[in-house]
């Protein structure tokens, strides 16, 4: 059978998001999740994940307001691109939020994303990689999600399209300073009610070669403000469903963590 990461992401944005990934795990339907560190929901939920046997990420957040100064992602897309960054101060912020993941959880995380793909930025990549080494010995790195290796646009052919421009290179930086990951990703879509995710899904299991990642935000209903807080549900729905047990089997996949 083929092994898939089936990483959710945004684990501690809030109660409802967190307590859903915590059922999909326990339903087996997760093979890992990426937490908001800085969020405040974090030392909640941190003990309840600690005792699941997935790997557990870093999120790595520069857009979104949870319990630090933020910019949005056009912010970071353009100053990034002109190289108007400072390297030293993203990486004394990825530094905060390894440590704050790592104070929580006992333990430093199993590898690093980021929320809207901003670690595979130009000069963000840089202090990523200036932070995993100044916390993790050179004998046992994390793995890093690889959003160059994007490997389906879904339903969102300008979104894919400006995400591989922008992060174009990153798999290279990667290998220069002897970091791996993934080298399959998908589960980028549009994120809107009308978008088919178990069709998206279905097909992305078809296509994943062994060892591949895939994406997913699912989550409960919450009050707190969340732009795809629509999707999450249907999101949640789907994995939890016997129809998602089924197009695993019938495509022959099981879910892994990127060690296994």
């Amino acid at each position: 059978m083929r092994r898939l990461i089936l990483c959710a992401d945004d684990f501690a944005q809030s109660p409802g998001i967190s307590r859903g990934i915590l059922a999909l795990i326990d339903a087996g339907r997760l093979s890992a999740t990426s937490v908001f560190a800085p969020s405040p929901c974090w030392p909640e939920f941190a003990t309840e994940l600690a005792t699941r046997p997935v790997d557990a990420g870093l999120h790595v957040n520069l857009t979104e307001a949870l319990g630090m100064p933020t910019r949005g992602l056009g912010y970071w897309l353009l100053a990034s691109q002109l190289r108007l960054l400072s390297r030293a101060r993203l990486r004394d912020c990825i530094l905060n939020q390894i440590d704050a993941f790592t104070e929580q959880l006992g333990r430093l995380p199993d590898y690093l994303d980021g929320h809207q793909h901003v670690h595979a930025l130009p000069v963000v990549r840089q202090a990523l990689t200036d932070a995993i080494a100044r916390r993790w010995p050179e004998s046992h790195r994390p793995y890093v999600r690889r959003p160059d290796r994007l490997a389906s646009l879904g339903d969102s052919g300008f979104k894919g399209k400006v995400l591989r421009t922008c992060v174009a290179g990153f798999s290279a930086h990667l290998r220069r300073q002897h970091l791996d990951g993934p080298d399959w990703f998908a589960g980028l879509y549009s994120l809107t009610p009308g978008a088919d995710f178990a069709a998206l899904m279905r097909h992305w299991l078809d296509m994943a070669p062994d060892g591949a990642l895939i994406m997913c935000h699912p989550g409960l209903a919450d009050p707190l403000p969340d732009p795809i807080a629509v999707t999450r549900p249907l999101e949640y729905a789907y994995l939890m469903s016997e129809r998602f047990a089924a197009d695993r089997a019938a495509c022959d996949v099981r879910l892994a963590r990127y060690r296994d």
